[in-house]
């Protein structure tokens, strides 16, 4: 049985109606931690093999192998993070081991309230082999395929017709029943290049289009709703679900800003910040880190900041900062850039230690590798979603 979650989400009566559907496609959730699906169509189940049980609560890197093509695991993945569509054609493995070329499809779905992502779509259209051949030698793998006297070939393509077979089913087949058939002529690569066919793509683009109306149908019964175009965000809308799961991990007081967006707003603050600093969350998230400064705060330092900043440069400053009650706390600051997969600088991180905590630090850890630790912790939570924490 899926997860609560999405009873909670679209009504009890949304897996009932996904059930109709025709299409191969799972549901994920980016909101609990290893992403894992929390609804599989039949049709996607009879497609891999796998029961219901075997399905739900893992994570879709459980129908990838050997010969799955880590750059396309890797462009889904960059897709989850950005939380974009995405469509491209992979090799699965169904739960017998065996591979097959399918065109995926995955599509973000969004809280019409605050913009979050609240789950995937993700549509698989198996690739017929006849999309995949062209050419004389291909043209020839056809007509082999049905020279078979004893049946065996025109079997085995009926019951995986969509597929592409692997060197270890051929041989097997082989062994039983093709010792007169040349491998050369019908050996087919599981990593040669597959392309879907227009058709498929089309397939692939109207079932999703079908889920989604299924999907706001219902969300729209328990009073929330879901859309497919982000609303207009503030704040941590701007992180996904994922991130900020594994940044609440995190447990000292830091701020991550956005490089991406004019003045560098926070986007996510956590707890031990709230804390010390006595705002609220809503208080924090859309801000610049400058609302801490007041009457006493030396421009010096503050202009020292921003020079490592555009420089894109780590930098620790000593710096008076303000609560929200307005008392003055000396800031033991560090500041860091956060690149991701791509290499590019997507956050800053600002880390940030009362001085009277820093000199009354004894055991554990120094305030400086403290500061560290939380940089590096950040650096794998934001990489992590596109290089393995979340996977397709």
């Amino acid at each position: 049985m899926e997860p609560q979650q999405l009873i909670l989400r679209y009504s009890g009566w949304v897996r009932e109606a996904l059930d109709e559907l025709p299409d191969c496609f799972t549901i994920t959730d980016p909101c609990v931690s290893g992403h894992p699906i929390v609804f599989a169509s039949d049709g996607f189940l009879k497609m891999v093999g796998y029961c219901r049980e075997e399905v739900i609560g893992r994570n879709g890197r459980i129908f990838q192998g050997p010969d799955t093509r880590r750059s396309s695991v890797i462009e889904i993945r960059e897709a989850i993070r950005e939380e974009r569509c995405v469509q491209i054609s992979l090799l699965n493995y169904r739960k017998d081991g065996t591979p097959f070329w399918m065109l995926f499809q995955l599509c973000p779905v969004f809280s019409k309230d605050d913009g979050r992502v609240i789950n995937f779509v993700a549509v698989q259209v198996p690739i017929s082999r006849k999309s995949r051949r062209s050419g004389v030698g291909n043209s020839r793998r056809e007509m082999n395929s049905c020279e078979d006297g004893n049946g065996f070939r025109d079997n085995f393509f009926r019951c995986c017709r969509r597929e592409v077979c692997s060197d270890s089913i051929f041989e097997l087949g082989r062994a039983s029943a093709m010792d007169s058939v040349s491998s050369h002529d019908d050996e087919v690569e599981t990593n040669e290049p597959c392309e879907a066919s227009e058709v498929e793509k089309t397939k692939a683009s109207a079932a999703i289009s079908n889920i989604l109306s299924v999907l706001t149908h219902y969300s729209e019964l328990t009073g929330r709703s879901v859309c497919v175009k982000r609303c207009r965000l503030t704040g941590n809308g701007h992180l996904s679900a994922s991130l900020n799961i594994s940044l609440r991990r995190i447990k000292q007081s830091f701020v991550l800003t956005d490089a991406f967006l004019p003045d560098m707003p926070i986007v996510y603050a956590s707890e031990a910040f709230l804390k010390l600093t006595g705002y609220d969350r809503h208080e924090v998230l859309g801000q610049n880190c400058r609302f801490l400064s007041g009457t006493d705060t030396d421009t010096v330092t503050q202009f020292q900041i921003k020079e490592h900043i555009q420089a894109q440069q780590a930098c620790t400053v000593r710096i008076l900062n303000y609560r929200k009650d307005r008392t003055s706390f000396w800031n033991f600051l560090h500041i860091s850039p956060v690149r991701n997969a791509s290499g590019k600088v997507a956050f800053f991180v600002g880390i940030q230690i009362d001085e009277r905590c820093r000199n009354g630090e004894t055991h554990g850890l120094s305030p400086e590798m403290r500061q560290l630790s939380v940089v590096g912790a950040v650096k794998v939570a934001v990489r992590g979603l596109s290089m393995g924490a979340n996977s397709s």
